[in-house]
């Protein structure tokens, strides 16, 4: 998923236990009642997610060549209780202790996964000759120390081949720790992507570079300390690694259903252009009848819009491809593999995770639409648009990445664009100026401070949040607009049940209370600069 990374970035540490506060009981509330609503009595998915342990890292912790930790599992050992606090959602509470259980495991006899040792599983293949690697994580530091925990416990092959799923950099990033670029100039490893890799790998890295990046700090909580209240979990994973991405171009492009034989190993590829990536592959092995979806599928909601920042995917075309994969290779399957996750392990269930995960982009598409074309607008649409029972009571369906509501917002625009009809919103005043018009016609900074504390009383906190947005970009001196605003994101970010959404709540909430986060800008990554081309260049100078 991650493309918004191009630049090396170190990220202050937040203290934030010392100034966030608990939950209240209108939250705390909240929280309660979705232990109702959901069905935590099925417990298979920890079972999968542990089925297959071979081996992990003391404290699942990586040092990278410099002494500066990459990964580090400890801090969240929090998760190990079993109920969920009062300040985190037990919906999300149950994925976070998903993606906290971390390691090498084997997936069959010949086929091995490293999994919550960065964002992404790194998924190794024992050829013939040599091992052949797909997506080696996104920094050098997590895919060196995931392969040598393989070579723990495994005979110690060479690389021989990389296989790049897609273009987002936690599937690419990595490659230097576990091939070097001699070694491929030479033929000793052959590197394999999709049609388009390089361009849109470069390209969204680049142009949208730094205004993703800052985006990126809320999406995915950067700097917020481990936590009951703090991060726990970007749904997708467990964290971003941390230290500076690398990259070596494919030598060679695999097109469309394609099957090619690699150190003796058989696959089959279906591309997925233009849904969850811009160039994406999945393959199926029929040597260990293994169906490997990329990360066209997850255990989760994935973003139709992604609120970093980027590109609204099309998402009648992403149910559409699961479709493929699911008449081409569901019959044939034993087992499901995702760059993401952990796996599902027999073909009746495999049937069945596909047919959700289809249904889901596929509802959430036509109904926006359905609802658009009534002259409903987006925010209407995001408020009212809920999935069907069936599809709700999945886990696999549950919105721990992407939103039903962001991701209805996102379908809108692809199809509607950013105006929503209303000649009102044309051309209207910049956000600072209404919003100091909006504070005078409401009474004044103190009056409407006096309403916004009886409203967060009662525990209307989206509209506590909304004003106060109002109030600072009016007066962003007022310190107690800022800690009520705070306060209100605060709590939001304790009731989300998506990781994305708590995270940028959380960030949101340290922000007014202590001012921007400002990341240690260390330039684009020597990898990407030299990858560049000409025209790339001069585009991203603006």
């Amino acid at each position: 998923m991650l493309a918004a990374l191009g630049a090396g970035l170190l990220f202050p540490a937040i203290a934030q236990a010392e100034t966030s506060k608990p939950a209240t009981a209108v939250t705390a509330k909240v929280n309660q009642a979705v232990l109702n609503e959901l069905p935590f009595a099925d417990t298979r998915s920890f079972e999968d997610a542990r089925r297959g342990f071979v081996g992990a890292l003391p404290n699942g912790r990586v040092v990278d060549e410099e002494g500066h930790v990459a990964w580090d599992m400890e801090p969240y050992a929090f998760l190990n209780g079993d109920s969920a606090p009062d300040s985190v959602n037990p919906s999300l509470w149950r994925m976070a202790q998903l993606n906290a259980i971390h390691g090498l495991f084997e997936v069959v006899d010949g086929m091995y996964q490293v999994r919550n040792m960065d964002l992404s599983n790194m998924t190794i293949i024992e050829g013939d000759s040599g091992l052949i690697v797909i997506d080696p994580l996104l920094t050098p530091a997590t895919a060196r120390a995931g392969l040598e925990l393989y070579y723990q416990h495994r005979s110690k092959k060479p690389v021989v081949a990389v296989l790049y799923t897609h273009n987002h950099a936690d599937h690419f990033g990595g490659v230097k720790g576990v091939v070097n670029e001699e070694d491929v100039r030479a033929g000793k490893v052959r590197i394999y992507a999709p049609e388009g890799f390089m361009e849109h790998a470069i390209a969204e890295n680049v142009i949208a570079g730094n205004a993703m990046t800052r985006r990126a700090t809320y999406q995915f909580g950067a700097g917020l300390p481990p936590g009951v209240r703090g991060h726990v979990d970007t749904g997708l994973g467990k964290a971003l690694g941390s230290g500076g991405l690398s990259l070596i171009a494919p030598t060679d492009t695999v097109p469309d259903n394609a099957n090619l034989t690699i150190d003796g190993i058989d696959i089959e590829f279906q591309m997925a252009h233009g849904t969850e990536a811009e160039s994406e592959m999945m393959m199926y092995f029929p040597q260990f009848r293994v169906l490997n979806t990329a990360e066209i599928t997850s255990q989760h909601l994935h973003n139709i819009y992604t609120i970093r920042g980027a590109a609204i995917r099309d998402a009648n075309s992403w149910s559409k491809f699961i479709d493929k994969v699911l008449v081409r290779f569901a019959d044939r399957a034993e087992i499901l593999v995702a760059q993401h996750h952990w796996p599902i392990w027999n073909p009746e269930d495999i049937t069945h995770f596909l047919e959700v995960q289809r249904d889901l982009y596929k509802h959430i598409h036509d109904q926006t639409v359905r609802m658009m074309n009534r002259g409903m607008l987006p925010g209407d649409i995001a408020e009212n648009l809920q999935l069907p029972e069936s599809l709700n009571q999945e886990w696999s369906a549950r919105g721990y990445y992407g939103t039903v509501s962001h991701n209805a917002r996102g379908v809108y625009q692809r199809y509607m664009g950013w105006y929503d009809a209303n000649p009102a919103n044309l051309n209207p005043l910049p956000p600072r100026e209404e919003s100091r018009r909006t504070i005078d016609y409401m009474g004044g900074e103190a009056e409407v401070l006096r309403k916004a504390r009886t409203d967060f009383a009662d525990g209307d906190y989206r509209w506590v949040a909304s004003v106060m947005r109002h109030l600072v970009y009016a007066n962003p001196e007022n310190r107690e607009a800022r800690e009520l605003g705070a306060d209100a994101l605060e709590q939001l970010g304790y009731q989300a049940e998506a990781g994305t959404w708590r995270s940028a709540y959380l960030v949101g909430a340290h922000e007014l209370r202590h001012g921007v986060i400002t990341p240690k800008h260390v330039g684009l990554q020597p990898d990407l600069m030299q990858a560049l081309e000409t025209s790339m260049f001069f585009d991203a100078m603006g």
